[in-house]
């Protein structure tokens, strides 16, 4: 039986594209919504980071960048050892909708991992999106 490789969600966000792209692909940005301390080099190839006053932290990969629609990026599998070279790729695609902006974001690559490690970082992950979108459309729904 093959595993679920994709988790995708959507979420309407009552605020202008050039909004949320800058919360997704600006160091303050994400450190707004998702991490508590980030950094990003916003260019294919570039590094970015995120960590959390626990003393959590993830590195990413920019692998895509086509200002203001779609950023994608490789980063760390939940649940592996930091070391590990497995990656799942995620990807943001923005779209206006009305006076706001659909953002659909669809994460993959859950498929390379073995039963309990796949268990472990998609149903943490799918989790983990829905907790961190709802943050995302509060914090780009409150900037003027």
């Amino acid at each position: 039986m093959a595993f679920p490789d994709r988790i995708e969600r959507t979420v309407e966000i009552e605020n202008t594209p050039d909004k949320v792209w800058s919360a997704l692909t600006t160091a303050d940005g994400l450190a707004s919504w998702f991490g508590h301390t980030a950094t990003i080099d916003l260019r294919p190839g570039g590094a970015a980071s995120m960590s959390w006053p626990d003393g959590a932290t993830v590195s990413m990969r920019v692998e895509r960048v086509e200002e203001p629609t779609v950023f994608g990026f490789t980063w760390n599998i939940y649940g592996l050892p930091d070391d590990d070279p497995r990656r799942t790729y995620v990807e943001f695609t923005l779209e206006p909708a009305g006076a706001g902006t659909r953002l659909s974001v669809v994460e993959t690559g859950f498929a390379q991992l073995p039963a309990d490690a796949h268990d472990k970082a998609f149903g943490g992950n799918v989790d983990g999106w829905q907790r961190e979108l709802d943050e995302l459309v509060a914090y780009v729904n409150a900037v003027a």
